[in-house]
């Protein structure tokens, strides 16, 4: 979530490959997959027989009918991910882009909820959504004449009921899962539990999505064919990817504690960056310093040495080179608090990726270097 006191004009998020922009909704912009097509094809050539059936001698023309119905079942889908949006910024965050594809909709929230509560909020408000829409479309079927408005107004009602009923179902990726992973994370005061709890949920409901074409017919009396094989295996792809992810994503949150700047900072030296490379090493070495950085006359740090450019020069060398021919300035994203810990600092060197990183101490002296090599480690044993 971005600091409420940065002013800053934020940088418009890039599109991801396979997307195109559509527009905006709900102050986020809309994206459409290239995946999206696929689908909509799919729907014009499953609902063809049943336009041809309600409006005769159409000819090819039922396939734009067809084509039309994926567009209005996406614009709710839409309004599913868009009441997501709107949630998270009344909480306070930000919302880079709503994405529609092949299996629905995905709204990219940044940063992660800090109370159960509004995890649930978030989560519960796009189904509602989605049922609303078909309720309001129920409602509707009852004064729209027959035709094809009326299988329109059918259809909206049942995909909406259906999409809204489904993703209630309490597994990750879904919102149900989020629904449950705030249940557990209020009942157990730990979020970490209920991504767990949610995301073994997601697993099991991948399992069952898999096995529906073989149930199927002995709960509906439906033989099931090979588009139903084909969906209940992407479907279900889908959700065990999504909810490995999350358990995934469990694994290394627990493992963040372990990563603490003070604890992994090296000892350093400070040089003035004109002197030769090999003198810098030999002072390094004797004061048992396991980074150096290079200061102007009065003291201030300009640079960084980088170890893997040290480590490539050859030692014939270094006599002629200045230190500073191997150090990295120092930018403002690589002085870093000593404080700094887990996840802030996970994030810090993301978005700034470097080979080290001088620490300041509270007071503002320098504490020493940090090297992600180090933090590597730690993370590794932790």
């Amino acid at each position: 979530m971005s600091d409420p006191d940065d002013r800053r004009t934020p940088e418009p998020a890039r599109t991801a490959p396979g997307t195109f922009r559509l527009g905006t909704l709900a102050g986020s912009e809309v994206r459409v997959s290239t995946s999206w097509f696929l689908i909509a094809a799919l729907i014009a050539i499953v609902l063809a027989p049943r336009v041809e059936e309600v409006q005769p001698g159409l000819g090819g023309w039922k396939y734009l009918v067809g084509f039309t119905f994926a567009v209005v079942l996406y614009l709710s889908v839409l309004l599913h991910e868009a009441s997501h949006a709107v949630m998270a910024r009344r909480f306070g965050f930000q919302v880079d882009a709503i994405t529609l594809h092949f299996l629905g909709g995905m709204t990219a929230i940044k940063g992660e909820t800090r109370k159960p509560g509004q995890e649930f909020a978030i989560a519960v408000v796009g189904p509602l959504t989605s049922l609303a829409v078909g309720g309001a479309a129920v409602a509707l079927w009852f004064v729209t004449p027959d035709g094809l408005l009326r299988m329109a107004v059918e259809g909206l009602a049942g995909a909406n009921l259906l999409i809204g009923a489904l993703n209630l179902v309490p597994g990750l990726p879904l919102d149900g899962g989020r629904v449950l992973k705030a249940a557990v994370w209020g009942i157990s005061g730990r979020a970490d539990a209920g991504t767990v709890a949610a995301g073994w949920g997601g697993r099991a409901v991948a399992v069952l999505a898999l096995s529906w074409p073989w149930w199927q017919e002995a709960a509906f009396g439906v033989p099931a064919d090979l588009l139903d094989v084909v969906l209940s295996l992407v479907v279900a792809a889908f959700l065990w990817s999504g909810a490995t992810a999350a358990l995934t994503s469990v694994r290394v949150r627990r493992k963040l504690p372990a990563l603490v700047a003070r604890d992994l900072a090296r000892r350093t030296l400070a040089v003035p960056g004109d002197l030769p490379l090999a003198e810098a090493v030999r002072r390094a070495q004797e004061a048992q310093a396991g980074g150096i950085i290079t200061v102007t006359t009065t003291g201030s740090p300009v640079g960084v040495v980088n170890e893997e450019a040290l480590l490539a020069t050859p030692e014939d060398r270094r006599p002629w080179m200045p230190t500073s021919a191997v150090a990295r300035s120092l930018d403002p994203g690589l002085r870093l608090p000593v404080s700094i810990a887990g996840e802030d600092l996970v994030r810090a060197i993301n978005e700034h990726p470097a080979t080290e990183y001088l620490l300041f101490d509270e007071d503002g002296s320098i504490y020493g270097v940090l090297s992600t090599a180090d933090v590597d480690r730690a993370f590794r044993e932790a």
